[in-house]
């Protein structure tokens, strides 16, 4: 009789053991997984990158299709690779669904004539436009829960990334609504006429990006413009800045109010 109530004493050990280990387990998974506010949607973070082309068209129109309320964009360049004509129907199919757009072009693309016709038939469906002569990044936010940026800003071909979840958008938001609130409304754009300073916004976006240490090929880039353009612009604001050098070409920049 006691052999037998050792033994079972020592089954019992063994199941009061694992118990244990299992309930120490679970409660490093609750601790990790299950701590307030990380099942919530405000919280959840996804981040996916696509390199490939037709993957991130597929996305652009999943977006589409699942936007509700609005959808916000911004683009350096022309669209390239995306045909207009199907744009322009994503768009209306947003807009007949009560979806607010927003769109930000680089303001040197109004004098392009298939670009201009672009913007003015997108403008005629509905769509909110501004215009600006630094435009940073490709950029679409859909609902402040989705955002698809470039995987590399300096070479937008090497794909992108797609973030989901309003603690990840929310900061790339921030940045669209300043790009937006500095962007000219569309209709507002006028000819590239200088200022009292004699320098076109176009000039005056160079000598600030020259002035704050950037690259040609990043200006250019910037500004939607060729890197030979970039170059014969910054030789000839330097040459009526009398500077031998970029530094003191931002420093008399600077002096004469030109980066104000």
């Amino acid at each position: 009789m006691l052999r037998l109530l050792r033994r079972e004493q020592e089954r019992l050990q063994t199941h009061i053991t694992e118990a244990n280990r299992s309930y120490g387990a679970l409660e490093t998974l609750a601790e990790r997984f299950l701590r307030a506010g990380t099942l919530t949607q405000e919280s959840e973070v996804e981040v996916e990158v696509l390199t490939d082309y037709r993957r991130i068209q597929q996305v652009l129109e999943d977006i589409s299709h699942v936007v509700q309320h609005e959808e916000a964009t911004m683009h350096p360049g022309t669209l390239q690779r995306e045909i207009p004509e199907r744009v322009l129907e994503r768009d209306l199919r947003q807009l007949d669904k009560g979806v607010r757009i927003r769109a930000i072009f680089n303001q040197r693309f109004v004098s392009v004539p298939d670009q201009a016709e672009y913007f003015r038939r997108k403008a005629r469906q509905g769509a909110e436009i501004r215009m600006s002569p630094v435009v940073p990044m490709n950029m679409v936010i859909a609902d402040h829960h989705f955002a698809l940026i470039p995987l590399d800003p300096e070479n937008p071909t090497l794909g992108a990334i797609l973030a989901r979840g309003p603690a990840l958008v929310r900061s790339y938001l921030a940045l669209y609504e300043y790009c937006w609130h500095t962007a000219t409304p569309y209709g507002e754009m006028v000819g590239p006429e200088p200022g009292g300073d004699g320098l076109t916004e176009q000039q005056r976006a160079a000598i600030r990006m020259l002035a704050s240490g950037m690259k040609d090929e990043k200006i250019a880039r910037s500004l939607g413009v060729s890197l030979r353009t970039v170059s014969r612009m910054l030789s000839e604001l330097m040459a009526d800045l009398g500077a031998s050098s970029r530094f003191e070409a931002g420093v008399r920049a600077t002096r004469l109010g030109w980066l104000d």
